[in-house]
């Protein structure tokens, strides 16, 4: 065979094994070197292309269609400087546990370290941040070299999603001419039969006799407290709240959680925990006896001063699968065992269940209400930035998705998203917790179809602005609601604000520029309210409109940080008063 037809079968091979093991999307950024993969997905007529054109704001996409979809999404590009431009989404796919599939095309081993063109090492050139790397071999049409590429694209797949998800890489080195025959016939060629790529990956389940043991060890004590940090299962609500409510406990539940909405009990959910544990005599007076944590870390950081004041109780940290996601570094033993399995296990354990409310649940129940009452019941006619949250939370239409950015955004969603019966996914990129991709990250989980709300700070969506592309490509329906305070509105909460000489340059950060000829320049609606009653009419008309709707909410940020403080204070105030003397 000559070379266009051993180049065409080889990777024709691997893309419709990629397809057979469950891969459905694809994200291309157009490039020489990767034409042989960029037109052979284009032509599979089971997946769906995606072109974008910026690397990064491509795997940042991907990263959005994978976190909505949880399904894996490949990447493709060309060689070169191509492939760094992935690296923060990687990093990102790494620590949230989701799973990209990068596909890197690369100069031939000859045209390496020569002085070529669009060639720099891309040999594992993500560390340790994906959790395989694999140089592929050049291609070839035998028996042998297309099994081969078969197998190296079903195990892609499932090393992908085995065990904790998350990114992989395979490198492709392709010798010129490039452009495939896709006229060959049976291009596709014959799907593996092996059992041997068939990968089972069960849930884990803990023994009966540990799990008896355990539920008679927590019950015999009074004062839990359950915790439900960011992950991704829809039903672990249900059963982690039969659990807490047949146990008398608190459920603190971070907002990526996805218990704090939904059909499911939420009597002893304490949303307003982030409010409340701020004060220290506050925290000290619910001293619990042990926490039991689903989960990653929650993002409120009154919980970890929570968590640093008791480093003698004891932790437990239930995770699916092998992993290490405790930063304090208080005493902790980790539970390797399906989230869900392991609460329903618990509950037909027999141990002992709550007759009635106990003074400790009561408690929490007190304070919570306390707190809630001052976050919900803010009478101000100005629009804030807490205020335009809660008018969100309000409106986001149910059965829908809400994608969170960094900084304030997601501190004031924990603060004011309470709970409801709305079906509302909460997603975010929360891994790395950086403000890079956004855009990218909300357009991408917008692209699966589902209607998707994305909350972001100004820096943030200028940080990614190119990422409203494949909005006005696609005509994907987004609702983006920008609070614009002109700079890094987070920093005026941090110690660096004592610091007037330098804080506007270097924290602050204000930007002085009008999105709204951004906006229309991507083909999008722009609204800009001014009241309350004004954003609430703009994000309804927002739900209304087709492809790409921006909302801007200008806020100042010293008015935001007096605004917030007033808000703790008076909780914290009413507590100490009423309820701990």
């Amino acid at each position: 065979m000559n070379h266009i037809e051993d180049l065409t079968r080889y990777v024709a091979n691997f893309v419709d094994e990629l397809s057979k093991s469950g891969l459905t999307d694809v994200v291309i950024s157009p490039g020489s070197r990767s034409t042989p993969l960029a037109m052979t997905f284009a032509e599979h007529p089971d997946i769906k292309e995606w072109i974008v054109l910026d690397e990064r704001s491509a795997a940042f996409f991907g990263l959005g269609l994978a976190k909505q979809t949880k399904r894996p999404v490949a990447l493709v590009c060309s060689s070169g400087t191509a492939v760094a431009n992935y690296f923060p989404a990687i990093v990102e796919a790494h620590q949230s546990r989701v799973s990209l599939i990068a596909l890197t095309a690369d100069r031939p081993h000859e045209l390496r370290d020569v002085g070529a063109p669009q060639a720099i090492d891309q040999l594992k050139i993500f560390g340790d941040y994906v959790k395989s790397f694999h140089e592929m071999a050049l291609p070839e049409s035998s028996d042998n070299l297309l099994k081969y590429a078969r197998i190296r694209a079903a195990r892609a797949i499932n090393q992908a999603l085995s065990g904790n998800p998350g990114p992989i890489h395979l490198n492709f080195p392709f010798r010129e001419p490039l452009v495939p025959d896709l006229s060959l016939e049976n291009i596709w060629g014959e799907p593996l039969k092996e059992p041997y790529t068939i990968w089972h990956d069960g849930k884990k389940k803990l023994s009966e006799e540990f799990v008896k043991i355990f539920a008679e060890k927590l019950t015999s004590t009074k004062k839990g407290v359950i915790v439900c940090g960011p992950q991704v299962e829809g039903d672990l609500a249900e059963a982690v709240t039969l659990l807490a409510d047949a146990w008398g406990v608190p459920i603190l539940a971070d907002p990526l959680s996805q218990v704090r909405t939904g059909s499911h009990s939420t009597a002893n959910i304490m949303e307003g925990y982030d409010a409340f544990l701020r004060g220290g005599k506050i925290r000290s007076s619910l001293k619990p006896d042990y926490i039991l944590r689903f989960g990653a870390m929650p993002v409120s950081k009154a919980y970890l001063y929570f968590v640093k004041e008791n480093q003698d109780v004891q932790q437990y940290v239930v995770e699916p699968h092998a992993g290490y996601r405790e930063p304090v570094g208080n005493p902790t033993e980790f539970i390797f065992a399906d989230p869900i399995l392991f609460c329903s296990d618990l509950l037909e354990s027999g141990s002992h269940l709550e007759s009635e409310e106990s003074e400790w649940l009561a408690l929490w129940r007190k304070i919570n209400e306390i707190a809630k009452s001052h976050l919900i019941n803010v009478t101000d006619d100005r629009l804030t930035e807490g205020e335009a949250v809660k008018q969100l939370v309000e409106l986001i239409p149910d059965d829908s998705s809400l994608y969170v950015g960094n900084s304030m955004a997601i501190r004031d969603v924990d603060s004011f998203l309470m709970t409801g019966p709305k079906k509302i996914t909460l997603l975010a990129n929360r891994g790395a917790n950086g403000i890079d991709g956004m855009v990218s990250s909300g357009v991408g989980a917008a692209a699966s179809g589902q209607p998707v709300t994305l909350l972001l700070g100004d820096l943030s969506f200028y940080h990614d602005m190119n990422g409203l592309l494949a909005a006005k490509q696609y005509n994907i329906n987004i609702t983006i609601l920008v609070v614009n305070n002109n700079g890094g509105g987070i920093f005026s909460f941090l110690p660096q604000s004592s610091n007037e000489k330098h804080f506007e340059a270097l924290f602050g950060t204000p930007l002085n520029i009008e999105f709204q000829k951004a906006i229309e320049m991507y083909g999008g609606s722009y609204h800009h309210p001014k009241s309350t009653g004004e954003l609430k009419e703009a994000l309804q008309l927002s739900y209304e409109e087709k492809g790409l709707s921006v909302v801007e909410v200008k806020t100042d940020r010293t008015e935001n940080l007096h605004w917030h403080r007033d808000i703790w204070r008076g909780i914290e105030e009413e507590i100490l008063k009423t309820v701990i003397q």
